[in-house]
């Protein structure tokens, strides 16, 4: 079973998306604000990243911290509890990102973002596991925002996510941020992984996303979907880890 990820955040790390999208890992900060530090919790119903659950479709506890510079450079860094890895043989439950970057406006209404992201499953132990390597990837991106929507890739700088043979793997996605009004955002959402050297494992995902902040709080309803194969992506039990279905989400950011 190559489930590689059940982590496949954008940003987590991921400026496409609003401040909390069921899909993606961390969002880096959109622009440095009155106080440059700041901090996230949240709980959502499945971790889905790249539309993949990592959590065997059950819910996980995330939080981060990010810290933007008025320069437009950026660090944060976000955890959330997974369970693909110990389903693949590992031993890991958690999730931690570390990232950087730098953002600008290039144009009139043209904003650049360009980062490195460092995915760690600390003591993973799955490059022991035979046909895995050791889960820890690091990625580079970039993206271009003009209006509500951003266009996004990353790229990988070694295997992603365990699958072996995979540096050099890419993830192209394009989403846009609506407000549509009573302090809702719409969220379109479509990528596409392709994964070096296991064509199996290339899909593309999709999703729509509805956020509403109310009383300090950011609450989502996503639906989101794959056209992954299920024997690629799905967990021991056979169970597919990429179909659609509804994910529901809160988060507090202070």
């Amino acid at each position: 079973m190559k489930s590689i990820l059940a982590v496949l955040a954008a940003t987590l790390a991921t400026s496409a998306l609003p401040a909390f999208a069921a899909d993606e890992a961390p969002a880096e900060p959109a622009a440095a604000p009155a106080d440059p530090l700041s901090f996230n919790v949240s709980v959502t119903s499945d971790y889905r990243y790249r539309g993949i659950s990592q959590t065997r479709r059950k819910p996980a506890l995330q939080g981060g911290a990010d810290y933007a510079f008025d320069s437009g450079f950026y660090i944060g860094t976000w955890l959330s509890t997974i369970k693909w890895i110990k389903d693949a043989g590992g031993d890991s439950n958690v999730e931690w990102d570390i990232y950087g970057g730098y953002k600008t406006e290039v144009a009139k209404g043209l904003t650049l973002d360009v980062g490195v992201l460092q995915y760690e499953y600390v003591n993973n132990k799955l490059g022991d596991v035979a046909g895995w390597a050791n889960a820890n990837t690091t990625e580079i991106y970039g993206a271009l925002t003009f209006g509500p929507v951003t266009a996004k890739y990353s790229h990988s700088l070694t295997n992603l996510f365990g699958t072996v043979d995979s540096k050099n793997s890419g993830y192209l996605d394009v989403s846009a941020a609506l407000d549509v009004g009573g302090g809702f955002t719409l969220t379109p959402h479509v990528g596409h992984q392709t994964v070096k050297n296991w064509s199996a494992g290339s899909y593309t995902d999709y999703s729509l996303t509805l956020n509403k902040d109310f009383a300090g709080f950011t609450f989502g309803a996503a639906v989101i979907g794959t056209d992954a194969t299920k024997s690629s992506y799905s967990d021991p039990n056979g169970k597919f880890n990429g179909k659609t279905q509804l994910v529901v989400s809160v988060k507090k950011t202070f």
